[in-house]
């Protein structure tokens, strides 16, 4: 009985199948489901050591067997979740709410309501309803970053940031153009005067206009220093946007395997406890008919509780991802995420030499010491500018009337022009243009030891992303023949124990090593999939690391 409940077991357990990586390298495998069932098959001579730069690819994987997808009722037909549809208990009130948790790779051209955040960023939800979690949306990596892209605040942040700098650089554009000021004034004056046995008051009313026109002929330097500096700042602004897409496409996707490999383990776990009980049942049966005893009973009991105990921890750590991923993709409070199946993500074509050299062109953060190099330079002249001559023309026409006077004037109007030019020169400022510029000469220097700093860390993180994609590759052929072993040593533990020469401790170990041996190819996959995401990052490679251009 024993031995048909773990041949059941075998069929619902982790398989994919891995035949060798053809030639050595880290070359382009085709993408691979661990969620689907089937045999582990993989040959002792086909876990060569790769090299990173050879062709290699996976074959197809096994049939897998139908199962009852978790959070489907009996009959129930999983579809993808088009952004229009209204899935909420009562249509057309409330938010739209997934049907299923079934995995699904269907993006969307435009998101539904509850994927996108409230309009109203202040908002701050009052009531225990407004975040209750009322349902799951299944969604790919690639739907998951554009869910990112779209609602992320701090990429969004730093959008504002880059508008912000773009309107200064405008601002500063704006002093290359003359100014024109118009003024007009109307005033009363009284006058008194005496004379002949009398005093005389004279009241009189004028009004009067002036146009003027300023231009600076940038003598100084200081307007295109200025202008300088805020081109600078621009593309500083620029570079940030790239680091936080960088950065969020990073994190998004670390969450998203997090989110994969609690799930993996929730599955592992599940089948662990249900070979256990099965273990624990028919341990019991042979107690009671007197070929079993209360040690093996105590022993399958304490496996249970373990196994059960797993698979609680593991269930939290699910809770705890989804709810991390909603969070980086800022979502509506009351959905939850679940992911597709474990699949090995790609693959890396370059040695560690060429992708060194490829960081160190495209890295985002190299370039921004370079150009804030470049600001500080434009500020310290934009400060020295302020004990320079300066020189500027001019352009005036004034107007004045007479409108009322009482001592009987009669009303006339007094025009004229002036052109001329102004100098000015600050010839002493108490030493504070040539303090500013010190201090940005400093701050020079700091941009190059920064640079410097940055250029080395780049290395570091290239390298250890690399060394650590070559050994989760290798993991990855020893974890499955591992799984392979293990089950061939759980049928063999059954049969030994039904046939009267085995032990029950040898069953539960063998249930034990293949829990872990699984666990282990689920963990292999995963750090490989992570490990060509932090090269990618990098390396800024967002998009394909199939063809990158490296330059002469």
């Amino acid at each position: 009985m024993l031995y048909s409940y773990c041949r059941y077991l075998l069929t619902l357990s982790l398989g994919i199948t891995l035949s060798s990586w053809a030639a050595a390298g880290l070359a382009a495998p085709a993408p691979r489901s661990l969620a689907s069932a089937g045999e582990v098959s993989v040959s002792q001579a086909e876990t060569e050591a790769l090299e990173p730069s050879d062709p290699a690819v996976l074959p197809e994987a096994s049939p897998a067997v139908e199962t009852t997808e978790p959070g489907l009722e009996p009959g129930e037909e999983a579809r993808p979740l088009g952004a229009g549809e209204t899935t909420s208990s009562s249509p057309g009130t409330g938010p739209l709410i997934p049907q299923s948790d079934r995995p699904t790779d269907q993006g969307f051209v435009t998101p539904p309501d509850y994927l996108t955040p409230n309009p109203n960023p202040l908002l701050v939800p009052t009531r225990p309803e407004e975040v209750e979690i009322l349902g799951t949306q299944p969604l790919s990596l690639e739907t998951a970053l554009d869910l990112a892209y779209r609602n992320s605040e701090t990429l969004r942040a730093a959008q504002l940031q880059l508008e912000r700098s773009q309107a200064g650089l405008r601002a500063q554009q704006a002093t290359q153009l003359p100014t024109v000021d118009l003024g007009a004034d109307v005033q009363t004056s009284n006058q008194s005067s005496s004379g002949g046995g009398g005093t005389f008051d004279s009241t009189s009313t004028t009004a009067g206009a002036t146009l003027r026109t300023d231009y600076d002929l940038g003598l100084s330097g200081e307007r295109s220093a200025r202008i300088r500096a805020a081109e600078r700042q621009v593309r500083v602004s620029e570079l940030r946007v790239e680091q936080t897409r960088e950065e969020l496409r990073l994190n998004t996707t670390t969450d998203y395997y997090a989110v994969q490999e609690a799930i993996e383990q929730i599955r592992i776990n599940q089948a662990f406890l249900d070979a256990a009980e099965r273990n624990l049942r028919d341990t019991q049966l042979r107690e009671e008919v007197g070929v079993g005893t209360r040690f093996d009973v105590l022993q399958a009991e304490v496996q249970v509780a373990n196994a059960r105990q797993t698979l609680t921890q593991a269930t939290s750590q699910r809770q705890i991802s989804q709810r991390q991923l909603a969070r980086r993709l800022n979502i509506q409070p009351s959905i939850d995420l679940t992911t597709l199946a474990v699949n090995i993500a790609g693959a890396w074509p370059l040695s560690l030499e060429e992708s060194i050299v490829l960081a160190f062109q495209n890295r985002a953060e190299l370039e921004q010491f370079l150009v804030e190099r470049e600001l500080n330079d434009a500020q310290r002249q934009a400060s020295l500018a302020a004990v320079r001559p300066n020189l500027g023309v001019f352009a005036q026409y004034g107007a004045q009337s007479l409108l009322t006077s009482s001592s009987g004037a009669s009303s006339s109007i007094d025009d004229g022009f002036s052109v001329g030019a102004q100098l000015n020169w600050r010839l002493f400022d108490g030493g504070a243009a040539r303090a500013l510029a010190a201090q940005s000469e400093i701050d020079i220097e700091t941009d190059e030891s920064e640079f410097e700093s940055a250029r080395n860390d780049i290395r570091v993180q290239v390298e250890e992303a690399y060394y650590t994609l070559v050994s989760n590759q290798s993991n990855i052929d020893t974890a499955s023949v591992a799984v392979n072993q293990a089950e061939e040593a759980l049928e063999l533990a059954n049969l030994r124990f039904n046939a009267g020469v085995g032990t029950q401790l040898e069953v539960i170990n063998a249930i034990r090593d293949l829990t872990e041996a699984q666990g282990n190819l689920v963990t292999a996959v995963l750090e490989y999939n992570r490990a060509l995401a932090r090269l990618e990052r990098s390396v800024s490679n967002l998009d394909s690391p199939a063809s990158p251009v490296i330059e002469e």
